[in-house]
């Protein structure tokens, strides 16, 4: 349930009708945009009759929520959701490209990183630990790998987006500085984890389930959020379908579906949804064009021999090129919403 306050809502008015509504047993959250205020009801609204809230002359009037995610929800929240990633905004009009290898090698981190950066990526990832399909292949550095990406962020200046895997891991990555956590696929309902990096305040990254829905991507924010961080980014990278001629397939109608229905940034990953080189930066321009907040792409400067997801990541080169175009893609964007303004 939301109720929507009049415009000329005091401060002691809001104070006294959220101090109300806790007393009856719910959470308030208030949303202050430009135009209006909202107060989210969060619990068991059978405790609230509606036209009682609603004859309160702060209300202007009271809209029953049928979806079970409410602080992601865009009626609780109307303005968009801004993230600030190390000083990297993310959302509300802020366009980010995150980029790097799929997995920290060692000292080429450094020569992709100052790559990517003079290609115009403003975000560098690096994944320290790696979840794989086998338990043979190569797990990642560790805390090493933490280390190394440091070392890329103090010479570079790019925040650092890398992959929290364990609840026992948060901690250290906190302590470590590490600009954004990212929550990947496998992970994506590890309900555990999603909590414990709700009780921090440092941005995450949630990628959606290999074969999770919408909802199922906003109920995995919305334990996040339930625990206090409301830093969260959505990530569109692919779902296991029929198709086998790609990796996965990317699910680019989810883009505008989650603009529609949360606050939150919308990121779109084409290197983990194509498996393939060739395919990344045309889908990395549709996701652009389709109005993705962010991009995160995968770049290595000798693919051939990366150690893990070599096949989908764009040598240096190719990531000048696919930044050139991206970048002007946003530049058609931003003409036609001038003229439509």
């Amino acid at each position: 349930m939301i109720a929507i306050l009049r415009k000329n809502a005091s401060e002691d008015a809001v104070t006294r009708i959220v101090s109300w509504i806790e007393g009856k047993g719910l959470t308030a959250h208030v949303s202050r945009g430009q135009n209006e205020t909202i107060i989210g009801l969060v619990g068991d609204t059978t405790k609230i009759d509606p036209f009682l809230l609603e004859s309160m002359d702060v209300v202007q009037r009271v809209q029953r929520v049928s979806e079970p995610f409410k602080k992601a929800n865009r009626k609780f929240h109307p303005t968009d959701t801004v993230v600030n990633c190390g000083g990297a905004m993310v959302g509300g009009g802020n366009f980010q490209v995150i980029a790097g290898p799929c997995s920290v090698e060692g000292p080429n981190l450094i020569r992709i990183a100052r790559r990517c950066k003079a290609a115009g990526a403003t975000m560098l990832r690096g994944g320290a630990y790696k979840p794989r399909t086998s338990p043979y292949a190569y797990q990642g550095m560790g805390e090493h790998g933490l280390d190394l990406l440091l070392e890329a962020k103090a010479e570079t200046g790019m925040p650092i987006v890398t992959e929290v895997m364990d609840v026992r891991d948060v901690e250290l990555f906190v302590d470590r500085g590490i600009d954004v956590m990212q929550i990947g696929a496998r992970n994506a309902q590890n309900f555990s984890l999603l909590k414990e990096v709700g009780r921090t305040t440092t941005p995450v990254l949630l990628k959606r389930g290999i074969a999770g829905t919408i909802d199922e991507l906003l109920m995995a924010a919305e334990y996040i959020m339930s625990e206090g961080n409301d830093n969260v980014m959505l990530c569109e990278r692919g779902i296991r379908t029929f198709e086998t001629r790609t990796r996965n397939t990317f699910d680019l109608n989810a883009v505008p579906a989650l603009h529609e229905l949360t606050h939150l940034p919308v990121v779109a990953d084409p290197s983990h949804a194509t498996g393939y080189t060739r395919y990344v930066e045309p889908m990395a321009l549709a996701a652009t064009a389709a109005g993705a907040d962010a991009l995160e792409i995968e770049v290595h400067d000798d693919p051939a021999n990366a150690w893990s997801d070599g096949a989908q990541a764009l040598t240096p080169d190719q990531f000048d090129r696919a930044m050139e175009r991206i970048h002007a893609v946003r530049s058609v964007v931003a003409d036609m919403a001038r003229e439509e303004a």
